[in-house]
């Protein structure tokens, strides 16, 4: 008798167990109908990857990635702090919500690490050709080199009609599926440039009008050496002191690897780092650039400033490295 009792107390709450499941599935999908805001959208690439694409990150990179894992996007809402789902079990399914997870590095591997002479490195690659329309920056420890935070959002341009700029960003994002994603969020730049150094002081990196051992990263010199300037001449606001100085990660990887590499596609092959993301999402390509920041480091790399402008001329820009692209 004990046993046959004992059984159906077990099955009693496996059922109740189910049915409170069942139930709060069923609130959730009654919440995204009621709310077109937070319903369903669509960011490449899909859960179906091509076979030029991997789950995994660089095996000496990360141990906690070695296994293949299923691939999961970024929720462009989140990484700009206005995702409103995240008590929606089927969208957590579905989308990342954490970029430094993606990014992990094991500890074992730091062996072979030289010193550096900064603190911060912010991975930063712009998107927008006629004007910036994405703005992603990844800060990462010297030391750990863990993501340590992250500041993404999608820029409006300011003098360009409504038509031009539904063509441009039907173009640029339509392909990729995010465009929704960009209406729904995108700020002007010079929003977008207030809301930025709020954060530089937050995380402490921008201190007395001078960035506090830190360093911007980019994969070539056109993001701050030349569109930057044109954005804020347009935008109508000074160029803002921090970007005074940066390093371009082609420039290190020449004289580290003594070979030359045109961009971050090739740099990934010649290290062996599968390409993970839509390339040309500007945030996914930030992740990538950091993944080869991290390969370099791991290996010994010293990562230094490669440009510097005039101060009294800040069209000027110093470049100091003898070999560079």
């Amino acid at each position: 008798p004990f046993y046959h009792k004992n059984k159906q107390l077990v099955a009693f709450k496996f059922h109740s167990r189910m049915g409170f499941v069942r139930a709060c599935l069923f609130n959730i999908l009654s919440r995204r109908n009621r709310n077109p805001f937070v319903s369903h959208f669509s960011i490449s690439p899909p859960l179906s990857l091509p076979p030029n694409h991997s789950f995994t990150i660089s095996a000496s990179l990360s141990t906690s990635h070695s296994h293949t894992t299923r691939f999961k996007p970024m929720c462009l809402y989140h990484t700009q702090g206005k995702c409103t789902k995240m008590e929606d079990l089927i969208h957590l399914d579905k989308f990342n919500h954490d970029c430094s997870s993606e990014l992990q590095v094991n500890i074992a591997e730091l062996n072979k690490m030289r010193s550096q002479n900064l603190d911060f490195f912010l991975v930063l690659d712009l998107e927008g050709k006629v004007e910036i329309l994405e703005f992603p920056v990844l800060m990462v420890s010297a030391k750990t080199l863990q993501v340590e935070d992250i500041f993404h959002r999608f820029v409006r341009p300011s003098s360009m009609t409504e038509q031009r700029i539904n063509e441009y960003i039907e173009g640029k994002y339509g392909k990729i599926g995010v465009d929704r994603v960009w209406h729904d969020t995108a700020i002007p730049f010079k929003e977008v440039i207030e809301e930025f150094e709020a954060w530089l002081m937050q995380q402490k990196l921008w201190i007395g009008g001078e960035l506090n051992r830190t360093a911007f990263v980019t994969c070539g010199n056109w993001d701050l050496k030349t569109k930057v300037p044109q954005q804020c001449e347009v935008s109508r606001i000074r160029l803002p002191s921090y970007f005074m100085e940066w390093i371009n990660l082609k420039d290190i990887y020449l004289n580290f690897y003594n070979r030359r590499a045109p961009g971050m596609v090739t740099m990934m092959k010649q290290l062996q780092i599968p390409l993970v993301g839509s390339h040309h999402l500007g945030i996914d390509d930030t992740k990538n650039i950091t993944r080869v920041l991290q390969h370099m480091l791991v290996d010994g790399a010293l990562i230094q400033i490669t440009a510097r402008r005039n101060p009294r001329s800040p069209r000027d820009v110093d470049f100091l490295f003898k070999n560079r692209i």
